[in-house]
């Protein structure tokens, strides 16, 4: 194994001193701020649910620099976070590290033991198997692991990879899409093809989540993220209706005045833009 630690890293001392920096900065807040002096765990946490967000849309954007910057936020606040736990009595960032140096160490036998593990699946079996075992007794199951208040789509793909990590998977991709087709066509029964008044919208509703679930699963399996590709696809509706808006504008036409085909003959031309 290769030891960064031995090799020339003429910036350490300069890492070491922006975080030195950032803790006396922490300090000097906490104890003279009137803002940062009354904020708690409870206080900071929907605002760091924002900054991983505006993180979320610097890297979908690109943005080197806006992503630097949101990092430095997010870094800000996990440091005021562990000064709380300090003031608290119940660990300081000096825990925070060394716990999460421990974990990657235990959790990387293929590095720091004499695990075998070849390929990236293998590792993140071995992830999830060490992780269920360091819980012990206090795990009842390997679900527990996914955050609830994650976002529908990211969960059910925390959930199906959670699950995978254990073994409990299909085998092949012809799998998962026989099971989407048998999803869709469920669904097709119980709403499409019933009259308005004639559906049972509690079972919809539960066949929609089905078809749902097995097209991430199956996005999953063929290696694409569910949640990045609809969310490159809702920018990509904003970009073109937002041109068939200002187009329309520009040729002294209202959007709600218009007919369905002029609106469609500025949205095919926003597509060729």
């Amino acid at each position: 194994m290769k030891d960064i630690r031995r090799e020339e890293d003429p910036q350490r001392s300069q890492k070491l001193e922006a975080f030195d920096r950032l803790l006396t900065i922490m300090d000097e807040l906490r104890l003279n701020c009137p803002w940062d002096m009354k904020q708690t765990w409870e206080t900071l946490r929907h605002l760091t649910i924002e900054e991983t967000y505006e993180l979320s849309d610097a890297i979908l954007e690109g943005d080197a620099e806006e992503i630097r910057k949101e990092l430095g936020d997010l870094m800000l606040h996990m440091v005021f976070y562990s000064r709380i736990g300090q003031e608290k009595g119940k660990f300081n960032v000096t825990d925070v590290l060394n716990g999460v140096c421990e974990k990657l160490i235990n959790r990387h036998p293929h590095i720091y033991g004499d695990v075998e593990a070849e390929d990236e699946e293998t590792v993140k079996a071995n992830w999830e198997k060490i992780k269920l075992k360091e819980k012990g007794n206090r795990k009842k199951s390997v679900l527990e692991g996914v955050p609830q208040s994650l976002p529908s789509m990211v969960k059910a793909q925390r959930i199906q990879e959670k699950a995978r990590g254990v073994g409990f998977d299909w085998e092949e991709p012809g799998q998962v899409w026989d099971k989407v087709r048998e999803e869709m066509e469920e669904f097709h029964e119980e709403h499409d093809a019933k009259q308005p008044e004639q559906i049972d919208k509690e079972k919809a509703t539960a066949e929609f989540g089905d078809l749902m679930f097995s097209l991430i699963n199956y996005a999953r399996f063929i290696d694409i993220n569910p949640d990045e590709a609809l969310e490159n696809t809702n920018r990509k509706f904003i970009k073109r209706f937002q041109y068939l808006e200002e187009a329309s504008a520009a040729d002294g036409k209202e959007l709600g005045q218009m007919s369905l085909a002029e609106m469609e003959s500025y949205w095919q031309a926003a597509k060729s833009i």
